[in-house]
């Protein structure tokens, strides 16, 4: 097969386009996993929520096209509302706003929340907006000071998911974990982008570092 987008045309054309195909290639789900998707937020997601410090928002825009961001701060920066609410301060990031443009286009989004050390995992989809109710933002200070604006999410899915994705991968076994030389950096990720033969590592590295500093002042 070819490079780029070639090889993707060739496996799309042949890919499964019909769900009832799909449903015939794997066993039904056990009664048990249909059961535990519930709309609201009990007492144990309330509770990992709470432990959590790492989240991942996913989001579409109005013509399908997606993305998927990590967002981190202190165990608990996401705040409960009440049963059915929660609350993702925005902290300063890169400023190209593409969760929050995606939120405001189609007003969904999906979150997969993590504690590190911990395998066991929960996804909530929902409908979603964009806040800067002073009355809310006041209450999400995980960092020191308010956000600009915070990502409301409405629970219409709350799904508690088995460990094995993270069991699978070693995620929380030092012993598992690649040298620190096996990957990219992400300076060198973002010299590669770039593409641009007057920056040096150096330089895109002092401007992550200076980047971080002024995050967390």
């Amino acid at each position: 097969m070819g490079s780029g987008r070639v090889i993707f045309d060739a496996l799309a054309a042949e890919a499964i386009h019909d769900p009832t195909r799909l449903r015939e290639l794997y066993e039904q789900p056990s009664p048990l996993v249909q059961r535990k998707q519930v709309d609201r937020l009990h007492e144990a997601a309330r509770r990992l929520i709470g432990c959590a410090s790492l989240v991942f928002v996913a989001t579409a825009d109005a013509d399908g096209n997606c993305d998927a961001t990590p967002r981190g701060g202190p165990p608990g920066f996401v705040s409960v509302l009440d049963e059915r609410t929660i609350a993702v301060p925005d902290a300063t990031g890169n400023r190209r706003l593409d969760s929050l443009h995606n939120i405001v286009a189609t007003g969904q989004a999906g979150l997969i929340f993590l504690v590190p050390g911990r395998a066991a995992t929960l996804r909530i989809n929902g409908r979603a907006c964009v806040s800067t109710d002073p009355r809310l933002l006041e209450q999400l200070t995980p960092v020191g000071k308010p956000p600009r604006s915070a990502i409301v999410v409405s629970t219409d899915e709350v799904y508690g998911h088995c460990p094995k994705a993270l069991l699978r991968s070693s995620a929380w076994d030092p012993e598992q974990w690649l040298p620190a030389d096996a990957m990219p950096s992400s300076a060198e990720i973002t010299l590669s982008h770039l593409d641009d033969p007057s920056l040096t590592l150096d330089q895109v590295l002092a401007a992550e570092e200076e980047s971080l500093r002024l995050r967390y002042e």
